[in-house]
Order: C-alpha cells, then sequence, then structure tokens
C-alpha cells in the first residue's frame, strides 16, 4: 500500500489543471479552465476544471472528480497506479509497504483529532454567540473592532470561558479524550482550559477542516502572552499552515492575486473590508510549503506589513523562498502607526485599494532604497547592499 503521508503529500502538489492539461487543451475562462471532454464526443466545450475546487466537471456526459480520478478515468488505471502517475509528474517518490496495525492506528488518530478541534470550534464559536460571558467580553470586543456578524460566522471566531475547566469538563463529557485534549493543546496538564478567556481564531485547511486555534488574551497584564497557538502535532504543522486560505482560495484565483499580512485580525479585517483574497502567514517567516499552497492559485503575491522597521524585516524576511517558487512579489508599507487591520478599517475598500496599487513596490526595488539608505555613504555597507541584492536576483 502507498503510505497516507505520502498519498496527502501527491493529493498537496497536485494542481488539477496541470494534469489534466496534459491530456486535454485546456482554455482559462475566468478563475476556471474549459476544455472538450475526452470522455466523449463533442464540438461545444462542456468540460470544466477548477484549479480553486481542485476538481473537474462535464456538464456534458456528468464525469467529474480530482486529478487522481481524472487520471484513473482517462488511462482507466487503478487508484494506486493514478496515484504512482500523479506522483511521478510532481517527482514525489512513493515507497510501498503493507499496511500495518501502526499505520491503522495513525490514520485513525489524525481522524480523532480533526473531530476533536471541530467540536472544540463549534463549543467556543457558540459561547461567543449564546453564553453571558461569552457575549459580554468575546463578542463585545470583536464588535468594538467593527466586526459583524456575518465576519464573525465567517472565520468561526470564538471565546473559551474563563473558569479553569469549563470547556475540558464538556468536551470529556462529550465522550472526548483526555489525552487528546491535551494533545491539541486544548487542555493544560492540570486538567485546565488552555485558552480560558481568550478569544479564538480557528485555523483551517483547504477544505475547512479546523487544524488548529490561535487564542487571543483580553488582559492587559504584560506578563501573559498575548497569543497562544496550538502545539506541533500530527495535523497541525506551522510551517504548512496559511490563514485564512478557506475563506481567501476562491477570491485568489478569481482576481489573480494573494494579499499577504501578519496576524489574524488583518486578514479577518481585510475580509470583512471586500479584500478577501488575503491571508496569513501567522507570524512566522515564509515557508516552501506556504509558498506553494498560494501559488496554486496565483503566482502574483503582495505582501502588506507595518511600515515600522519591524514591519520592513517581516516583509522581507522568507522572500527568497517565494522568488525561488516563481511568484511576481510587490511590497506595500502602510503608514506608521497604522497596520492592515485598523488602516482598512479608517480608509474602507475603494482607498485602501488605490493606496495599495500605488504603494506597491518590486521587492528588489524596496531592498535597494531601504537599505541603500541605512548605509548612509559608508562604501563598505553599500557594497554589502549590492551584493546581498545580487544574491536575491541570482
Amino acid at each position: 500500500m502507498i503510505p497516507k503521508e505520502t498519498i496527502d503529500k501527491i493529493m498537496d502538489a497536485a494542481r488539477v489543471e496541470e494534469v489534466i492539461a496534459d491530456f486535454v487543451t485546456l482554455k482559462k475562462r475566468g478563475s476556471n479552465y474549459i476544455g472538450l471532454c475526452p470522455f466523449h464526443n463533442e464540438k461545444t466545450p462542456s468540460f470544466s476544471v477548477s484549479p480553486v475546487k481542485g476538481i473537474y466537471k462535464c456538464f456534458g456526459c456528468g464525469k467529474s472528480g480530482n486529478a487522481v480520478g481524472f487520471v484513473m478515468e482517462h488511462e482507466h488505471f487503478t487508484y494506486r497506479e493514478a496515484l504512482k502517475f500523479v506522483a511521478a509528474k510532481y517527482q514525489i517518490e512513493v515507497q510501498e509497504k503493507v499496511q500495518t496495525e501502526e499505520d491503522l492506528t495513525a490514520e485513525n488518530l489524525r481522524e480523532g483529532l480533526y473531530i476533536i478541534n471541530s467540536f472544540a470550534q463549534n463549543y467556543f464559536h457558540n459561547y461567543l454567540l449564546t453564553e453571558e460571558e461569552g457575549k459580554n467580553i468575546g463578542l463585545s470586543y470583536f464588535k468594538e473592532r467593527g466586526l459583524i456578524t456575518e465576519t464573525i460566522e465567517a472565520f468561526k471566531l470564538g471565546y473559551c470561558p474563563s473558569e479553569g475547566d469549563t470547556f475540558s469538563k464538556a468536551a470529556i463529557q462529550a465522550g472526548y479524550n483526555k489525552e487528546l485534549l491535551q494533545k491539541l493543546g486544548l487542555t493544560n496538564a492540570s486538567g485546565n482550559d488552555q485558552y480560558r478567556g481568550r478569544i479564538i481564531f480557528p485555523i483551517h485547511s483547504i477544505t475547512s477542516k479546523v487544524l488548529g486555534f490561535g487564542a487571543r488574551t483580553l488582559s492587559a497584564d504584560k506578563k501573559i502572552p498575548k497569543y497562544i497557538n496550538s502545539p506541533e502535532n500530527e495535523i497541525y504543522v506551522k510551517s504548512k499552515i496559511v490563514y485564512g486560505i478557506a475563506q481567501a482560495r476562491k477570491s485568489i484565483a478569481d482576481n489573480n492575486e494573494c494579499f499577504l499580512v501578519e496576524g489574524y485580525m488583518d486578514v479577518v479585517s481585510m475580509y470583512q473590508s471586500g479584500i478577501i483574497n488575503t491571508v496569513a502567514s501567522s507570524g512566522t517567516s515564509l515557508t516552501q510549503d506556504q509558498v506553494r499552497l498560494i501559488k496554486r492559485y496565483t503566482s502574483n503575491l503582495t505582501i502588506i506589513y507595518d511600515g515600522d522597521a519591524a514591519g520592513i524585516k517581516a516583509a522581507l524576511r522568507g522572500l527568497d523562498i517565494a522568488l525561488e517558487e516563481g511568484l511576481n512579489v510587490k511590497v506595500v508599507l502602510l503608514p506608521d502607526g497604522d497596520d492592515p487591520d485598523t488602516f482598512v478599517q479608517k480608509k474602507g475598500l475603494d482607498a485602501s485599494i488605490q493606496f495599495f496599487e500605488k504603494e506597491k513596490k518590486d521587492l528588489i526595488h524596496l531592498h535597494t532604497s531601504l537599505f541603500l539608505e541605512e548605509a548612509g555613504g559608508d562604501p563598505v555597507k553599500v557594497a554589502g547592499v549590492i551584493k546581498d541584492i545580487v544574491q536575491t536576483i541570482s
């Protein structure tokens, strides 16, 4: 058998339009592609391929499926043969093995973690909307930040009760395992709720599965960490996380552009303002996995960060990877004192878009102007800047 992790890797890498284009001549139409169906005779194209959904559909004969399913149907392959065919296209090594009891246990564990996270998301979301503490503290905060009900619903924002183990008790009473609650970071070693008294940002996969959570404190106590995130586990790998991708992916493909910001609230506020094609790297430097996920929907990446020194450094971190992956990278630096959240709240949709278009800078141009300014007239520093720029271009 082909291991589950290898199948996941193949499915993540496979772009349905690329696989099908090896067999069918496709033409772009909006965010989709169309062509003549290979499964029945037709003169007018009724065969549609959606990169956003990762599927094909013929409106003439009704056949549909994903990239692997297409290869099975077209080449009359078994599932295993089709997986290996697609793996070869993306240069993924496939090492088959006999499925063991350990493999089944690992697969069941992953599914169990998804189920618990889904329960937690629903619990926190409902608590925010229906319980007095949730409404008075969590919902009031979101409303003060200008969020409307539809936005709160779109991101399934939530609130964890402040009393020690309220959520954990509810989860255990619902039949969920305490050890798995701890593995997911929902319950701490003492049996209390890890996120108590915090607003909750669920983190979703492209198919809207709940991978983990970001939890923000509303306390002014500087000793308390502002954010707590899920620990790494079998379904939450931070280097692969792109916050907001489930909500943004269709808009990214439709607009052929992705806006990258830094924080959860930046994404949520941009979405509410009408700039739906926005995601966040959640405070990490861009990784290859994150870039490749974005690249499934567009090759145009615009990074929007604060205009202070920290924001500038954040905008430049990890961008070599984006360039190596062939993305067209632009950077927008906001006025001092603003972040994407506050900026779009003040300016609104039209003025924000106009500003972004006007202020977009090519990465090399930005790098040159910022670091030459920092170097002043020092010839040694100037030479170092030029060397860095040449390395970035190469």
